[in-house]
């Protein structure tokens, strides 16, 4: 058995899962951890961002693009609480993220002695937003907490893990047995249940599939559990790209609800299906058959007519089966050329933020990823943008943390080497993370950001100039000159005031294959939100019921 320190057993493990990026500040109480990674640095290379939420939103940019377990490190007390909403996010949208968080001295841990950075019950607090938090206690152990961590990160429902180690054990040394990474496996869903959801689908005349996140690596099982259903499939925020957006049975979060008031049976796909149960309405009309591999989520809001526990790829593919033998020849469903014509007309008025957009898509590659802030060219995006593929689209889901995006962008590039990363944000979600135009250059991370900057909270300023009589407060904002600060950093920097300029400025921006800003100088956007906000079409339920 090899002698290691517990921080080198760490990284050790860490490669042994395939990890070969740190995102990670450093500090006093990780520096054996950065002195094991400098040993390793052949096979683990370190990118210091200049904010620890940085670090961590890296980590679950790399996550979600790739689907696999991405780290980051920070220190303890300010470290990781800067590093927290990364990590809410992360388990909102069932990402691997792994957390490394440095620990005062073992002796004096939730004592009050008043160490650096000394935080009470550390591990009790991560534990509300991550899967497992845990503690290394020894250079023994350190390996297969590492394992462990990553096993649970990636078992059932994907989500992030957090492990803590003191600065005094980081440092300590002993023979060490490093742990193998435990065989993940993908559960189908019991037979008897796959044959009755089979049979509501198989009886079903406007049968609908909506989808979320947890569909996303099972692209062509869903495609063609679709086709055989000539079921419209409805995505938003999570769910986009599951299936690409160019396919015929493709449709919108607003497509969707149209469809919802008329479909008789739904296949939720990876989606906790909150919005459309609790906003949309349900009847006794409507059968529901959830297929979700977290047992507590497929009755949290109401029990539906079939609950199907299982991994998405493996389920869908035994239920194409069970459909196939059933011998049907289902029919398209009759309202969705006029479901689609509607759509279509409402977004007419959705400009100038469709222009934009497209122009956006125009200039970005079919493998780009695209990244939406908290801003309304984001929301618009969340209903029209073409989307080719899975996990080509990031979205910042239930939690819609304002300020994710360039951090989030910056972690999708690293882990995307040669593809092109677009971030879309407006100025008040951009400033949150501006300054990681360092990190960017200093790395080389070719991320090109866009900034429509209307000078405002823009959908704030609008909500309080709608409903609370043009009584404007802490909306309006002081921003820089975009382009000079981006040229401060010696990043390539443009102005567009129209879609076409955008697009111009966009080719030549991933010509460059180098860091890049593009500045969008925008009036008042039309509000999306009468495409989302929408009204209940079933029922007449306000409340989930009893169980």
């Amino acid at each position: 058995m090899p002698r290691m320190t517990t921080a080198e057993a760490v990284i050790e493990s860490l490669i042994a899962h395939g990890i070969d990026t740190l995102f990670a500040l450093p500090g006093v109480h990780n520096d054996h951890l950065f002195d094991a990674a400098h040993k390793a640095s052949d096979r683990i290379r370190v990118i210091h961002p200049r904010h620890e939420q940085t670090a961590a939103y890296m980590a679950l940019g790399a996550a979600l693009v790739t689907g696999k377990p991405q780290a980051f490190a920070v220190v303890p007390g300010p470290g990781i609480l800067n590093a927290s909403a990364a990590l809410l996010l992360a388990s909102a949208m069932g990402a691997p993220v792994i957390a490394l968080a440095g620990q005062i001295p073992s002796f004096a841990i939730d004592q009050g002695h008043g160490h650096l950075h000394e935080i009470h019950d550390q591990i009790g607090l991560l534990r509300h937003i991550v899967k497992l938090g845990e503690r290394i206690r020894s250079p023994e152990e350190a390996s297969a907490r590492v394992a462990t961590a990553i096993s649970v990160a990636l078992s059932g429902r994907t989500g992030p893990v957090a492990l803590e180690c003191a600065i005094d054990t980081w440092g300590q040394s002993a023979e060490v047995t490093l742990t193998a990474p435990f065989v993940q496996t993908a559960p189908c869903a019991d037979p008897a249940t796959i044959a009755a959801a089979a049979d509501i689908l198989a009886n079903a005349k406007r049968p609908l599939i909506v989808v979320g996140g947890g569909a996303l690596d099972a692209g062509p099982e869903l495609q063609a559990v679709a086709e055989l259903l000539h079921a419209p499939v409805s995505s938003f925020r999570r769910g986009r790209g599951a299936i690409p957006t160019s396919h015929p049975l493709a449709v919108s979060f607003t497509e969707g609800h149209a469809l919802w008031k008329t479909a008789d049976a739904v296949l939720a796909v990876g989606t906790r299906l909150y919005w459309q149960q609790s906003n949309w309405g349900v009847d006794d009309a409507l059968k529901i058959v959830r297929l979700d591999i977290d047992p507590d989520e497929i009755s949290r809001y109401r029990r539906p007519a079939c609950g199907l526990l299982g991994d998405a790829a493996v389920t869908l593919r035994a239920l194409a089966v069970e459909l196939r033998g059933k011998g049907t020849a289902w029919q398209p469903n009759p309202d969705l050329p006029a479901v689609r014509a509607a759509f279509a007309d409402r977004l007419t008025r959705q400009e100038p933020p469709m222009a934009f957009l497209r122009a956006i898509r125009a200039a970005l590659p079919m493998d780009g990823i695209y990244v939406e802030e908290v801003t309304q060219v984001g929301f618009a995006s969340r209903l029209a943008l073409p989307v080719h593929a899975p996990r080509t689209y990031l979205s910042p889901g239930y939690q819609d943390t304002l300020g994710w995006g360039y951090g989030t962008a910056l972690g999708a590039q690293a882990a995307a080497p040669g593809r092109k990363v677009v971030l879309v944000s407006g100025d008040g979600g951009f400033m949150f993370q501006a300054t990681e135009l360092a990190t960017a250059m200093h790395h080389k991370l070719p991320v090109v950001a866009v900034v429509f900057d209307d000078g405002a909270f823009g959908n704030v300023r609008r909500i309080q100039a709608q409903a609370y009589g043009n009584r404007l407060i802490a909306s309006d904002l002081t921003n820089p000159d975009f382009v000079k600060f981006a040229e401060s950093f010696g990043m390539a920097a443009f102005r567009a005031t129209t879609p076409d300029a955008l697009e111009d400025a966009l080719r030549k921006a991933f010509a460059l294959n180098a860091p890049a800003l593009v500045h969008v100088p925008v009036g008042e956007m039309p509000s999306p939100w009468d495409m989302i906000l929408l009204p209940r079409v079933r029922g007449t339920e306000t409340r989930p019921p009893l169980p």
